[in-house]
This record gives C-alpha cells, sequence and structure tokens, in this order.
C-alpha cells in the first residue's frame, strides 16, 4: 500500500450513482487509493446512508431515479457539512453552476478520468482536514474570520459558509483592495491548475450573497470588468487581516467587532 493509500484508510466516501458501470469503476479507483467506500444507487437510499454513516465525503451522480442529485445534495448539506463531488453527465453549464450554488464543492463532468476524480476527492478532503496553526483573526468591518476553527462571523452572527467560500473570503480579506483575477483565484486559493472559470464566479456570488448588504449592489466585493475582483475593507477599516487570535474579538460589531466567536 502506497503512503497514499494508507492515509487514505481512515476515509469513507459515498458514491452514487445509478449506472451500476460507472459506480463500479469510481469506486474501483477509490478503494485502490485507499479510502473505504460505500455505494448507493439512488437519491432516497443516498440520503439514508449519508445520515447513518456520516460519510467524510460524497462523490453524487446528478442524474438519479427516485430524487435527483441536486435534491440529495441539499439534503445531504441540511445534515451537516459533508463535503460533495458532482458527477455530470450533462452539457449545460447551468446544471454545474446549480450543483455548486446549492454547496457542491467540486464537480467533475462525464467522461471524465477515474485518476483526475480520485484527485478531485484528496484534493477536497486535503482543504478540509488540513491543520491550521493557531493565529490571526482576520478582520475587516463587520466581519471577522478564525482560520485555525474555520469559523466567520458578520456583526457577530455566524455566517454559514462550504468549504470554498470559506477559504476564499479568507483570501479577500488578507489581500484587500487589490484586483485578483479569476484565475489566480483558482490557483492560490483551491490550488487548481485547470477548471471552469465560471467556478470562481459562482463562489464569489454566493459569498457576496452572505456578506454584502445588498448583494445585487455589492460594495465589499466589487466586479473589476475584464479583469477579476477586489475586495474593499468598508469604510477603509481592515486590520490587514490580523488581531489577536487569542479569544474572541469583542466590541460593538463595527470596525472589525464580533460577540462571542
Amino acid at each position: 500500500m502506497t503512503t497514499a493509500a494508507a492515509h487514505n484508510t481512515a476515509r469513507r466516501i459515498l458514491v452514487v450513482d445509478d449506472d451500476p458501470t460507472v459506480a463500479e469503476i469510481v469506486a474501483g479507483y477509490l478503494d485502490r487509493a485507499g479510502f473505504a467506500v460505500e455505494r448507493a444507487a439512488d437519491g432516497h437510499t443516498a440520503v439514508a446512508r449519508a445520515a447513518a454513516t456520516r460519510p467524510d465525503l460524497v462523490v453524487l451522480d446528478l442524474m438519479l431515479p427516485g430524487i435527483d442529485g441536486l435534491e440529495v445534495c441539499r439534503r445531504i448539506r441540511e445534515q451537516g457539512p459533508v463535503p460533495v463531488v458532482m458527477l455530470t453527465a450533462r452539457g449545460d453549464e447551468d446544471d454545474r453552476i446549480l450543483g455548486l450554488e446549492i454547496g457542491a464543492d467540486d464537480y467533475v463532468t462525464k467522461p471524465f478520468s477515474p485518476r483526475e476524480l480520485v484527485l478531485r476527492v484528496e484534493s477536497v478532503l486535503r482543504r478540509v482536514g488540513a491543520p491550521t496553526a493557531p493565529g490571526p483573526w482576520l478582520l475587516s468591518g463587520p466581519l471577522a474570520l478564525d482560520p485555525a476553527a474555520r469559523r466567520a462571523t458578520r456583526g457577530g452572527a455566524e455566517l454559514a459558509l462550504t468549504i470554498r467560500e470559506f477559504d476564499l473570503l479568507a483570501f479577500f480579506l488578507r489581500h484587500p483592495g487589490r484586483v485578483l483575477g479569476r484565475e489566480e483565484l483558482m490557483h492560490r486559493v483551491w490550488g487548481w491548475e485547470f477548471g471552469d472559470l465560471s467556478t470562481v464566479t459562482v463562489h464569489v456570488r454566493r459569498l457576496r450573497e452572505k456578506i454584502e448588504d445588498d448583494p445585487a449592489r455589492p460594495r465589499l466585493i466589487s466586479t473589476v470588468w475584464g479583469v477579476g475582483y477586489r475586495f474593499d475593507p468598508p469604510d477603509g477599516t481592515s486590520s490587514g487581516g490580523e488581531a489577536s487570535g487569542e479569544g474572541a474579538p469583542s466590541g460593538d460589531g463595527t470596525d472589525g467587532a464580533v460577540a462571542d466567536a
């Protein structure tokens, strides 16, 4: 067993696909990579097994009998923050974007390389489980983010962020006032050497919905047309991404203050 496979042995993956050939190939590659794999062939079974076994990650086909993959993803995400990698045979970009919008962490379009899928799964799991050394909070106006605990608040209220939304917000807070291209964000935030740039667009849109007063007229994350995005600290206030990590920031909910975190 390789070192990588040995490291993966404690990880449980639920593969959900009604095509037995695809499910067998995917499960086989994940098994050889050292993962403990369970399979489900329809949406209802997938939701039930995810609730019962709490897998570390779900590989989820979009087209399923019973309830489709989008609804399965919604229900699984309601149970807790389980990473989801979606499989889709559809060529319509809207379907892939919708999957990301409801909380999928990544997607692979059929036909795909099983080895690429394994690498995507390992990438998502590394990001979820990567140990973070205790360090400074990232503060800007009402936003406060604790990288070590992977928690973020806005005006003291907890933000429900997906893995990729959290990492994106952390990167913006660390680089206030700088224009960041979508290619740069894809590479430096998520470590992707290639991929669909619309993925970045979707996550920026979702992040705006959670941190902006009016997502339709964003003031924190501005679009720089033809280039990318820029995080503008409210009223110019920003700690440059740092505050003492000993305990939670305190204050009145403005200029970097939050309640308990």
